[in-house]
């Protein structure tokens, strides 16, 4: 498996079978490279989505449209993509496992809201916020915490699935902040090796992962922090 990092919390992961982007905030994102879009949207399989936040479905719509790529989300926000034209769509709820072609993706809980506002003002609500948890057939399991504060339910979803890699949200004011990010991971996981996510990106947030790194110091996961583009395997 290849985990590229394209800046807040989008991922581009490669596997075997699949080419798949996560949360793919590309157009307003001030730290996504916008040279890489062509090698991003290359070979396109999946775009899955934790949540309706603009800074999560970001540029989904056109590249679904682009690609013909299966759109992964809720099922209100699956609802809201597919009357803006989007055609493949697999939409599920938390709780449930959808599978697909070489993984499977389950929606879990996050701590969070999900809307979006239109440009006649309105504010649509687009179902609950969600982490999403997939499992490969032969890569490790990766859980994508999407946005979210710390939980005492992590603990479950560490015993029913077991995540080896953790991709974290850590840019506070929105999301949990690094020291609490970290406390997560320690506390409720066994990840082998975590990514920070959703930092570095607006100046509202947090601008670099060094309070969750510091807070992760002598922990058994190994913390990886790309510089954004970069590539982690595994």
């Amino acid at each position: 498996m290849k985990i590229k990092w394209l800046g807040h919390s989008a991922f581009h992961l490669e596997t075997a079978k699949a080419k798949i982007l996560i949360d793919p905030f590309f157009t307003g994102n001030p730290s996504f490279d916008e040279s890489t879009r062509k090698d991003a949207a290359a070979g396109l399989t999946h775009i899955l989505l934790t949540h309706g936040h603009g800074d999560h479905v970001g540029d989904t719509i056109a590249l679904a449209k682009e690609t013909g790529a299966t759109v992964v989300a809720n099922a209100d926000l699956a609802a809201w993509l597919g009357s803006r034209g989007v055609k493949a769509l697999e939409m599920g709820n938390t709780g449930g496992t959808i599978h697909l072609d070489g993984f499977s993706t389950t929606f879990v809980n996050a701590l969070h809201s999900s809307a979006q506002i239109t440009e006649d003002g309105t504010s649509h609500s687009l179902g609950n916020a969600n982490g999403l948890v997939l499992h490969f057939e032969d890569e490790p399991t990766l859980y994508h915490m999407g946005d979210t504060d710390i939980f005492s339910d992590m603990a479950l979803i560490n015993e029913l699935h077991q995540p080896e890699i953790g991709l974290v949200p850590i840019g506070d004011r929105f999301t949990m902040g690094g020291a609490v990010a970290a406390l997560a991971c320690q506390r409720f996981f066994t990840f082998a090796s975590v990514l920070p996510c959703h930092y570095g990106s607006f100046g509202i947030i947090d601008q670099t992962a060094d309070t969750f790194v510091a807070a992760m110091d002598g922990g058994k996961a190994k913390v990886e922090v790309p510089a954004v583009g970069g590539i982690v395997s595994f």
